[in-house]
């Protein structure tokens, strides 16, 4: 592995919700924009203080595989569509791993990619 290359350029982004409908519909929506190339979601337990409290709760927990030029703009996508008052957004570098899914990160994400038509000659072949 040659962290060289790719040191600082990728990132994983968490946040949290209440649902597995929730995190399934953030998960594809964050992929479908070209933010993440993919966003995992696992049910965890969580205990925090909110409001002078200690609570707990169920949750899902995201974790979207993305570039750290693109993390500004996915903390916004995820804010814009979170229904918590205050949602658990953090980036966390990735220092290093494999070359070819490093590269793979960097082909899916960025601008949304149009994709040809097949072409078609006028004599329908």
């Amino acid at each position: 592995m040659n962290t060289k290359s790719h040191k600082s350029k990728f990132a994983f982004v968490t946040t949290t919700v209440d649902s597995k409908v929730k995190a399934a519909t953030m998960a594809r929506n964050i992929v479908a924009s070209r933010l993440a190339a993919c966003v995992q979601f696992v049910s965890i337990g969580s205990v925090y203080r909110w409001k002078g409290k200690v609570e707990s709760a169920s949750e899902y927990l995201l974790l979207a595989k993305t570039r750290c030029s693109l993390a500004r703009n996915l903390i916004a996508f995820i804010k814009e569509h979170h229904s918590y008052e205050l949602p658990e957004i953090a980036v966390v570098p990735i220092t290093d791993g494999l070359q070819e899914y490093l590269g793979w990160i960097i082909k899916e994400t960025g601008p949304i990619r149009t994709q040809r038509s097949p072409r078609v000659d006028h004599d329908g072949k």
